[in-house]
């Protein structure tokens, strides 16, 4: 099976390069962020024409977050415990073929320091909690999504120039550190231990063609399975195409992922 997470970045404005890569690259399971579009906007019809489920959580602002799937999606919550009065849409879990899929858009945090940041960590606070109560379940499961997050110098092209930036504060890092050392398993970076991989480029200052990326989207992997991981990859391509989200799809494939192979 193969699954994958994209940042968007404006699902709408962005449907046929959504719709070009799905049918080329053809992954069973994609969570989607930064929808940018209110709950009746979204482009179920589009999605449905392609075979694709959906499930989705919009927002008019730049929050949001979707499960789509080519297998049934079974519900299971489209906030983050822990806080009734957040009502950002940045969260959605679902069961898709007996594994808990968790679609996470973490809080930016910039300007660093401030409100957003507090927001920032109060969020990984709680996403802490769930991952240790899935590892607790020892049920299969993904945490899989924009972390903004950037966890090593190695995940960034030019290290001293975030040292006061939100993605790359010690806490957050730390933050991450922990749920690898509590048993989650980075798929990318367990895949490439070695190499400068990069799953966003900025749109300003040419990044792109400067191959001055980030790793801020990550898929982790629960113990029960890590074994299962065969391959992964970033389709770099895509972020170079026309009108293209400036994240690029990540993406890894597990075997026997259910009963049904």
């Amino acid at each position: 099976m193969k699954i994958a997470t994209y940042n968007i970045n404006g699902i709408n404005a962005r449907l046929p390069v959504l719709l070009r890569w799905l049918a080329e690259e053809s992954p069973d399971v994609v969570c989607l962020q930064e929808l940018k579009s209110p709950q009746e906007r979204f482009p179920l019809q589009e999605i449905n024409d392609i075979g694709y489920h959906a499930v989705w959580h919009g927002q008019k602002s730049w929050n949001g977050v979707a499960v789509l799937s080519k297998y049934e999606i079974e519900e299971v919550a489209r906030a983050l415990p822990g806080d009734p009065e957040d009502v950002q849409s940045r969260y959605l879990e679902v069961m898709i073929q007996q594994v808990v899929i968790c679609c996470l858009y973490l809080p930016n945090g910039n300007p660093f320091p401030g409100p957003k940041f507090d927001y920032k960590l109060k969020w990984i606070e709680r996403l802490a909690k769930r991952a240790k109560t899935l590892l607790s379940m020892d049920v299969p499961a993904i945490l899989i999504g924009d972390f903004n997050i950037i966890p090593t110098e190695m995940d960034t092209y030019k290290p001293e120039k975030y040292v006061n930036d939100a993605l790359f504060r010690k806490e957050v890092k730390e933050a991450f550190s922990q749920l690898l050392e509590e048993g989650w398993e980075d798929s990318i970076r367990q895949l490439f231990p070695d190499q400068q991989v990069y799953t966003f480029w900025d749109y300003f200052r040419q990044a792109y063609s400067r191959n001055a990326g980030l790793r801020i989207d990550h898929i982790l992997l629960s113990l029960s399975i890590q074994d299962r991981l065969i391959e992964g990859g970033i389709d770099r391509d895509v972020r170079g195409w026309e009108k293209s989200s400036d994240h690029a799809p990540t993406w890894i494939r597990l075997r026997n992922i259910s009963t049904n192979g």
